[in-house]
């Protein structure tokens, strides 16, 4: 029955008209050329546009100062991705042209810019795009509650407090949650008076 199936499948591409043949031909060996290699004006574009849209976005990072990527919180992560993506799509994309492009870095590091400078002045507006750090564990006394609040585990918790060089929780004073998705942890020899320390607030 299978050897009958193939049989008609060979008449049938013997039927075809020899024109559709050779088109169908055509286009196969046309994508795999493309696969490896489309045309030296595509290259030339990649290097001038990719060249110029890169001198761009080295100028824009450094007239918006260090805070665009410092990622201090999970807006600042995103404007980063933001960043290299749309670099990436002015690189490869001959759709998008260089001013398209470079206005579009542009406005990622405007907004980045807009978003920081109010952070800085209402506190309210910091509260509604951040959120605050949180406090994990307490003078080697994990807290269940914010850590399930902050949908993380106990075993990624004491991953953190490996990460940081202890081997006993007792030796660890602090572990919070910052703003950026971060673990940080703090011994009980550095912890002082706390300080610098949350209030333990779920975030």
């Amino acid at each position: 029955m299978i050897a009958g199936e193939r049989a008609r499948v060979d008449q049938r591409r013997c039927a075809m008209p020899p024109a559709l043949t050779a088109t169908r031909q055509a286009g196969t060996e046309e994508r795999k050329s493309i696969m490896w290699f489309d045309s030296w004006s595509d290259l030339v574009r990649v290097v001038i546009v990719g060249a110029a849209a890169y001198a761009f976005l080295i100028i824009t990072l450094r007239l918006s100062g260090k805070r665009t990527l410092s990622q201090m919180n999970a807006f600042d992560f995103i404007v980063t991705v933001a960043l290299g993506s749309t670099l990436a799509t002015i690189l490869l994309s001959a759709d998008v042209s260089w001013a398209e492009g470079t206005t579009a870095l542009a406005l990622l590091a405007a907004l980045q810019l807009l978003v920081a400078w109010f952070s800085t002045r209402w506190p309210l507006f910091r509260r509604a795009v951040t959120s605050r750090p949180v406090l994990l564990v307490r003078e080697g006394a994990l807290d269940p509650a914010q850590i399930r609040a902050n949908r993380l585990t106990e075993s990624q918790v004491m991953q953190a407090v490996r990460s940081g060089g202890y081997g006993d929780l007792a030796l660890v004073g602090a572990v919070v949650l910052e703003p950026n998705g971060t673990l940080s942890v703090v011994g009980r020899d550095t912890l002082g008076t706390g300080s610098a320390l949350p209030g333990g607030d779920a975030a």
